[in-house]
Parts: structure tokens; sequence; C-alpha cells
């Protein structure tokens, strides 16, 4: 079926936090309007979820059909692999820049310039690997700003678990978390072999554990777009129906 598409369109903002031009991606839905109002979704590895995860056409189907409330998605795409590590690894260097960005400044602006909600049940982050790792670390920094969290496969070390670990605020934060059960020998872009699966189960129990509202499944595939772009369909269902 041709379901009516929305816009996609390039907007650069400047960014103190980081210091440079940041170029997002807006999908506004086909039916959009500046007289309703609307959730936000924000994904870290946007050109990825626009391009690989063909998140905008998912979009129009289910806001077409009423399984998806009316939501803007905004993509944060990253430079290069040097310029992601650097924004989204929990030691890259501008990795708390990165997030102050997200919060400080992104917000705001798509606050001025759309009719948006307002408030954090109304944000959402989602990303991918690397992209979902920044996701959760902004929303457990920023849980008033950011209410929802999307994780698929995300890559987990100490400092995650830890900043879990002392979050004490879940009934603001509801976290979507898939990983696959093949994600032992990811090779990461550090050149790297991580096995992602054993960390992921560790979050889980950890989440699971502090009372978070939380939807997680393992499915049966490894750390690819082959397995997260079908996931999307389900994951923005469940966190915006």
């Amino acid at each position: 079926m041709n379901f009516p598409k929305g816009t996609i369109k390039d907007i650069t903002i400047k960014s103190k936090e980081l210091n440079e031009d940041m170029t997002i991606l807006v999908y506004l839905p086909a039916s959009f309007s500046p007289l309703y109002k609307y959730s936000l979704l924000i994904a870290a590895d946007g050109r990825d979820y626009f391009q690989l995860g063909r998140i905008g056409r998912i979009a129009d189907e289910l806001i077409e059909n009423k399984e998806m409330e009316n939501t803007i998605i905004i993509g944060v795409p990253y430079k290069d692999v040097e310029d992601r590590r650097r924004k989204y690894h929990p030691e890259g260097e501008q990795n708390e820049a990165y997030i102050r960005f997200l919060a400080h400044e992104l917000v705001p602006f798509l606050d001025r310039e759309f009719p948006t909600y307002q408030m954090g049940m109304g944000r959402a982050l989602i990303g991918d690997s690397l992209a979902a790792t920044v996701s959760l670390m902004a929303a457990l920094n920023y849980p008033n700003t950011f209410g929802k969290v999307l994780l698929q496969s995300p890559y987990v070390n100490d400092e995650v678990l830890e900043a879990v670990e002392k979050f004490d605020q879940p009934h603001l934060l509801s976290i979507y978390h898939v990983i696959g059960t093949e994600e032992t020998e990811v090779k990461t872009t550090a050149n790297k072999v991580e096995d992602f699966l054993t960390p992921n189960r560790e979050l889980n129990t950890l989440i699971e554990s502090k009372a978070f509202p939380y939807f997680y499944e393992e499915f049966a595939g490894n750390h690819t777009w082959t397995y997260w772009q079908p996931d999307l369909k389900r994951a923005l269902m469940k966190m915006f129906s």
C-alpha cells in the first residue's frame, strides 16, 4: 500500500557546546499542521535511521493507520567514524558536550520551531550500538527532558552500568531494549572484537531490578541493520502507540 508521505528536510543549527554547525534531518508527518501537538523522536546515527532503517516510511504507515501518535522525527547524523566515537562513546572527548547539545540546544530549538508537547514524556531518543549508548546516557542525565529511550543493541560498559545503577528516578524513563543472541563477537569501529550480548544481559537484569517501565527482547540475529530495521515498526508502536 502507498501511504501519504511525510517530508524530510535538512536544517543546520549552530552548536556552542560542540563549537560546530550541526546539520539535522527533520521528518514531518504527511498530515503535519501547526494546529496539532507532536511528540519528538531524536535519532543518533540519524542518517542511518532514515536510509538504512527507513524510519520515515515506517512512520508514514503507522501514523496513517493510527498505530503511532503524531511524531516529528529528528535525525542527528555523524560526520565519520571518528566523529561518531568522539560524540557517542562514554569515553569520547566530546561525549558530554554532545549530550549537553541534545538537552540544552537541540530540544529548545525544536520546541521553538515546532508544535511539540514540551515535556519529558513527549520526547524520546533512539539509537543503535554506540548511538544507543549515548541516547541512554542522555536520558539518564536529563530524565525530565527525555522520558523515553529506544535501545537497539547498545554498547554497554562499566560506565553505562554504573549510570543506571546510580539513577534514582526510574519512573521518569520508559525503556525499549533489544539485543541479538548472535552479538557475541562484534567487530567495533575501534577494530576490536567485543561481546555485546553478555553486558546487555547485565544491563537487562539491572534495569529490571530498578523497576523502570521496560520492554526487553533478544532477537535471533547479529549486530546489523538486517535485524534493527525490521524491529523498528514494533519499537515505534510500543513507545508511541
